[in-house]
């Protein structure tokens, strides 16, 4: 299939993101892509997984876990400037959701297909030439993270590639997409957070500045930070759109602001299938990946009703009634599709073509549809939500205009009390223009949904549980969902007495905020997530969290705890030489690529391959590597990626990734084996060969991928390039 998904891949980079990179900033008006080559190693899936509960029966839902490292060939240019520049090698990890519906009873059975990813894979791009075209003026305040931050979003929901199979009737529900829900997310405060401030030195510890980054998809909310404070409030509210789960979650960072580089203060988990079992949950969560720290949240499950006459009770609930049309929480959700339009006026030359876009606007929540170039009957088929904090009092307004000329083309204001009358409080059908030609019509599809906070009924001794994800790494390298421990807090007041503070970009389409601030350069710490971030990174493995329970004395599986496997290893090896010399690299070699990202304050590796390694048997091996970062050998330390069966050359493109500040790193040494996986009492299991990589390099910002030579006891590791 490679060869055809190639060709689908380059018609993808031409027809969506080449535009899309031409409208995120003026000076890229000329950008082409010039060669789109994806080379001839194929995108792997290296596991597959089903949902079977809590799904519709006319849907089939995959989660595929895709791999890609390939030597590409894709040139670019931009003709305003004459500047060109390249790609040699792209790689991508992550999960990709593939949702096969509607299913129907002819054949192909199958309506539709979709793609997306729930949140941004690890996208990681080795350009060529980009210094050049970073110097162009108006693009030197950019880095390439915007570039990456186009092509994700694009692949990331509410975005989604979806391939009809069957006639347009069948698939009209799946251009029209309801979210499963809303997620209202009550940012109250934290306790007991470490100190990152020192003073003198590092003798005088002092406090934090502490904030947090929420993320829900590729939707991000940053809260404001609160100057030296290990127990802040901040008493924030935002709201997201759900569109998938399971499989979604809830991720939360809290950081320490610092002039520099800004510190880790622990991350939160939380599965949101859990959260829309139980509706609402308003408790103390311990943060992971931290010694100490518990952040106090209270999270609502809000679904949408097609149904006006709950719409006064959630007025009455979120003060709407009382307060000012365009402030505080919202009531209801206004889903429209942008469907197309005709008949528009030429613009401001006559018998000319005009550039068409749509403005949308609901109070002073603002989005922007498309460019459509030389037409006067132009098709966008785009999705948009409003957050609308009060249906009764708000309008939406349209405005068509010609980007060209910058000059309106049409208007239309649609007072949102209508939908209130309308069957499913939905109208679809074309709209007369106002201040436009005769005949110019413009055709939506637009819906309002009440949001609704269900009430559910339990008994007084119930126990809920919400699953809190703890970064910690199975056997497969997946994460393991464990029940949440709940904790009394001292101080802990009822958070509903917390006041009802505006929504924080609740009604602004995911990346609109990322293209409103001034572009500049990546920062060091997470605060620029607002702007162009560049942390895609998403480990199929994470780092090990710091729980209540004391950890272990090393590994029992620990190949150094066992120095008998180094000795079989030298015996097998004098058998294999058996009078003959070997090659320079008997036991064969593994290729790593080892980065640190400042962004996550992470050791990322990746574990690309193994060749010619020795076989345990006729068979010849099941080879899986596992990783410690030393002098740390606990359980919890550990890395190891899936076993690949009977093979001498296993290919395992395996992400993991290690919490530690890059000076820390720089004095720590990275422990790699490759091991025969046998059953549990095997004569077969056994160390195949080992690398100890010292990481006291200054290009680990930058990063490396290599090939390691292997040996018995990892202490002579010859560089391959």
């Amino acid at each position: 299939m490679w060869p055809f998904i190639c060709q689908f891949i380059e018609k993808l980079f031409r027809e969506t993101i080449e535009p899309a990179v031409r409208g995120a900033n003026t000076h890229l008006s000329t950008f082409s892509f010039t060669k789109v080559n994806m080379g001839r190693q194929p995108l792997r899936v290296n596991g597959v997984k089903v949902y079977t509960e809590n799904v519709d029966k006319r849907q089939i839902i995959l989660d595929l876990q895709i791999s890609f490292v390939g030597n590409c060939e894709i040139d670019l240019e931009i003709k305003r400037y004459f500047c060109r520049a390249g790609v040699q090698s792209i790689q991508i990890h992550g999960t990709m959701r593939v949702i096969l519906e509607p299913l129907i009873g002819d054949m192909p059975l199958v309506g539709a297909l979709s793609l997306f990813f729930l949140r941004k894979p690890l996208l990681e791009i080795n350009w060529t030439g980009l210094t050049n075209l970073l110097d162009i003026p108006g693009l030197n305040g950019l880095s390439d993270t915007i570039i990456l931050d186009i092509i994700s979003n694009y692949l990331v929901l509410p975005n989604r590639i979806t391939v009809p199979l069957v006639s347009e009737v069948q698939i009209a529900q799946l251009r029209f997409p309801i979210p499963k829900g809303v997620l209202r997310i009550h940012f109250i405060e934290a306790q007991d957070l470490q100190g990152k401030d020192t003073y003198l030195k590092g003798l005088v510890k002092g406090k934090s500045d502490p904030y947090g980054v929420i993320r829900v998809g590729n939707q991000v909310f940053q809260s404001k930070v609160i100057k030296e404070n290990l127990s802040p409030k901040w008493s924030e509210v935002y709201e997201a759109l759900v569109y998938e789960h399971p499989g979604q979650e809830l991720e939360i960072e809290l950081f320490d602001e610092d002039p520099d580089k800004d510190d880790f203060l622990g991350s939160l988990m939380i599965d949101l299938a859990e959260v829309e079992k139980e509706r609402l949950l308003d408790e103390w969560f311990t943060l992971d990946e931290v010694c100490k720290g518990k952040l106090h949240l209270k999270l609502e499950w809000l679904t949408l009703l097609p149904d006006a006459s709950t719409l006064d009770k959630v007025l009455t609930d979120i003060r709407a009634d009382k307060g000012q049309a365009n402030d505080g929480l919202s009531s209801s959700l206004l889903i429209l599709y942008l469907d197309s339009a005709r008949n528009l006026p030429s613009g401001k030359k006559i018998n000319s073509n005009p550039n068409p876009l749509v403005q949308m606007s609901v109070g002073h929540k603002a989005q922007q549809s498309k460019i459509r170039y030389k037409t006067n009957e132009p098709v966008w088929e785009e999705h948009f939500t409003f957050f609308i904090h009060n249906p009764k009092r708000q309008d939406l307004e349209v405005e068509v205009k010609d980007e060209q000329h910058q000059c309106s083309l049409g208007t239309l204001k649609l007072p949102l009390s209508q939908l209130l009358s309308r069957d499913d409080m939905t109208i679809n059908q074309r709209f007369q223009l106002s201040n436009s030609g005769p005949n110019s019509t413009l055709k939506m599809k637009i819906a309002l949904r009440v949001l609704h906070l269900e009430k559910q009924e339990r008994s007084p001794d119930h126990q809920h549980s919400a699953q809190v994800k703890r970064p910690s790494v199975s056997k497969e390298g997946r994460k393991i969902s464990i029940r949440s421990q709940r904790t009394a807090s001292p101080g802990a007041g009822d958070s509903s007495t917390a006041p009802s503070t505006p929504v924080l970009g609740g009604g602004d389409k995911p990346g609109v905020e990322e293209r409103a601030q001034p572009a500049e350069a990546s920062p060091p710490g997470p605060r620029g997530l607002g702007r162009s971030s560049s942390s895609l990174q998403v480990g199929a493995a994470c780092s090990p969290s710091h729980t209540f329970v004391k950890e272990p004395t090393p590994s029992i599986a620990s190949d150094i705890s066992l120095p008998v496997a180094t000795q079989e290893l030298r015996q097998r090896l004098r058998q294999l030489e058996n009078g003959t010399t070997l090659g320079q690299s008997p036991l064969g070699q593994v290729q790593l690529t080892i980065r640190h990202s400042s962004q996550r304050n992470k050791l990322v590796v990746v574990v690309h391959a193994c060749r010619n390694l020795i076989a345990f048997s006729e068979d010849g091996s099941d080879p899986y590597v596992r990783m410690y970062l030393l002098p740390d050998k606990r359980r919890s330390g550990r890395r190891k990626t899936h076993v690949s069966k009977k093979t001498l050359n296993p290919v395992f493109d395996q992400s993991f990734d290690f919490s530690v500040s890059l000076p820390e790193v720089q004095r720590r040494t990275l422990d790699v084996a490759v091991k025969n996986s046998g059953g549990f009492l095997s004569k077969d299991k056994g160390l195949l060969g080992k690398v100890l990589v010292g990481l006291a390099s200054e290009e680990l910002a930058k990063g490396w991928t290599q090939w390691y030579d292997l040996t018995e006891d990892g202490t002579r590791p010859h560089m391959v390039t």
